[in-house]
């Protein structure tokens, strides 16, 4: 993740040139990687709702596909929501680390002040715009995991090791995408591989009321 000012708002601009959004300074999304059966004391834990066992791998990316933060531990079974209110993003996007960023997120995640999440229904204008531009900003994390199986195929078809090994593997195979980018190496095509739900459930929680008032603000001030 950017660590100061100028990091910042390298990773902002990079953001706003794709659909206008601004202040994002990450996309963020869970991906299932398959693994093989655990043992049948905690093996259930890890089925996820589309019936295989996996771990429910949480990535934030940047503009340009680069992965900047990853969780690598959590059970098929585990809600993307969960995951990331339990990971040390939350906690430094709360403490005001980053400033009035935002990150996107999809309607699997609660709306907060720094969550900017899709609309459920959009009706004006603006509205359509801000969900319009959000959807296309949003949307390479979901290319990132295209192109992230593509070059790693043992992330695609699944991993056969004990968990702890697997957990590194897929953290491994994170970094060694980030150093091929960086190296200007040649990407395999996307195939936009990863299928994410939209889960749209109405939370009317205080920080949920927050978030909708900060996203009702920026759709007013940027999108009309």
């Amino acid at each position: 993740m950017p660590r100061n000012a100028e990091e910042i708002q390298k990773v902002q601009t990079g953001f706003f040139r794709l659909k206008g959004f601004p202040r994002v300074v990450g996309a963020v999304d869970c991906t299932h990687i398959r693994i093989q059966s655990p043992n049948s004391n905690i093996g259930e834990r890890f089925r996820n709702r589309k019936g295989y066992f996996s771990f429910n791998v949480q990535a934030i990316c940047d503009s340009d596909l680069k992965i900047m933060n990853i969780v690598a531990r959590w059970p098929g079974s585990v809600h993307d929501s969960t995951i990331f209110d339990n990971s040390m993003c939350r906690a430094q996007f709360e403490n005001g680390e980053y400033g009035n960023s935002f990150l996107l997120g999809d309607g699997g995640y609660p709306c907060r002040d720094y969550m900017m999440t899709p609309l459920l229904r959009p009706v004006t204008e603006a509205e359509k715009r801000y969900q319009k531009a959000h959807i296309g900003t949003r949307n390479v994390v979901e290319r990132l995991f295209g192109v992230w199986k593509r070059r790693f195929p043992v992330i695609a078809v699944g991993i056969r090791t004990q968990l702890n090994t697997t957990m590194t593997t897929i953290v491994a195979t994170a970094v060694l995408y980030n150093i091929l980018k960086e190296q200007c190496d040649e990407m395999p095509a996307n195939e936009n591989a990863v299928d994410n739900d939209l889960l749209l459930e109405i939370d009317m929680n205080p920080v949920r009321q927050t978030g909708n008032l900060v996203r009702g603000q920026l759709i007013d001030l940027v999108f009309t």
